[in-house]
């Protein structure tokens, strides 16, 4: 369950009581009249259904009660109340498959500005990445993979593509760009001075690395891992019960490939380059594909279930 917290003008909130009225997943509904003071106006509280949110969200919006007051929606963690678990089986679909809209439209908006804690993570696991392709260590890469936060970035651009919003994903492309460029950058005068002061004895990368070659070596398999991966990101981003950290995993090997881009150059290894950068293109091409589907695939989806419950209202009334 959601909470919903509405500030809206005393001469809308009859009609906002009418919305959460006709939602079958809105329940305990509660009217503070002139409670709240900036914005001025009435105070409506109520818990709705997550798989209710989209309905009740687009009957507030047709108000524009977003305009002249507010909407906020929380978490419940826990509710003990019958009522309200009979709203969630009463309310279409189920709660976990999900997915609220404006809260994506939110999360991933956030994902289009290039903060320098995203520059840093991402340099930190492109350099986790370069160390990782010099001692051919998987553990190393799967902790670049972990530390990378650039699927966000790639939700956004999926996102953007889904409902055309290009400023979305050029804001997100740009975002992506920048922060490899300066990971890469950085990873690279990190390994050039290691060199220098003798950290590092390598001339070259090792010419055999089995444990990690597939970083720079593209094939079908890597197109497919992405493919899974993007679906695996966007679920993890857009569905009720699953961890946000999911999210933050999926980085299969975009930023392995830019770390060992990064050592590859300082080493004059020039055979590599070409490869990793071949891989990080298919892998974030390959997710973004796989997030494109299944947002429309959700998008479908749910509004087949609202039609369903549309016309289940329209035979219930007419009986």
């Amino acid at each position: 369950m959601l909470h919903l917290r509405v500030i809206a003008p005393p001469d809308r909130t009859d009609e906002v009581c009418k919305v959460l009225d006709a939602c079958l997943g809105a329940t305990n509904v509660v009217v503070l009249p002139d409670a709240a003071r900036r914005p001025a106006g009435d105070v409506v509280l109520a818990d709705v259904a997550r798989e209710s949110a989209n309905e009740v969200i687009a009957g507030l919006q047709a108000l524009d009660v977003h305009r002249d007051g507010s909407i906020a929606l929380d978490d419940i963690d826990v509710s003990i109340s019958e009522v309200a678990d009979r709203a969630e089986a009463l309310a279409p679909g189920h709660g976990d498959d999900a997915v609220i809209w404006r809260q994506l439209d939110e999360r991933t908006a956030d994902e289009t500005r290039l903060t320098w804690a995203f520059v840093i993570f991402l340099a930190l696991a492109t350099q986790l990445a370069g160390i990782a392709a010099m001692i051919d260590s998987p553990i190393l890469v799967v902790g670049a993979m972990v530390l990378g936060p650039e699927f966000g970035a790639v939700a956004a651009m999926c996102y953007g593509l889904v409902f055309r919003d290009l400023r979305r994903v050029g804001r997100a492309l740009g975002v992506l760009a920048a922060g490899f460029a300066i990971a890469i950058a950085v990873t690279f005068v990190c390994a050039l001075v290691s060199r220098w002061i003798g950290v590092i004895e390598l001339d070259r990368l090792p010419e055999s690395r089995p444990l990690t070659a597939f970083i720079y070596s593209p094939d079908r398999w890597s197109f497919i891992v992405a493919l899974l991966a993007g679906v695996a990101g966007v679920l993890s981003v857009t569905a009720g019960k699953s961890s946000a950290l999911v999210g933050v995993f999926i980085s299969v090997t975009t930023v392995p490939a830019a770390g060992n881009l990064a050592v590859a150059l300082a080493l004059e290894h020039w055979s590599e380059i070409t490869g990793s950068v071949l891989q990080l293109l298919v892998n974030l091409a390959g997710m973004v594909l796989a997030g494109v589907v299944t947002l429309v695939a959700q998008r479908v989806g749910w509004d087949i279930v609202q039609k369903r419950q549309t016309r289940a209202r329209a035979r219930t009334t007419g009986e």
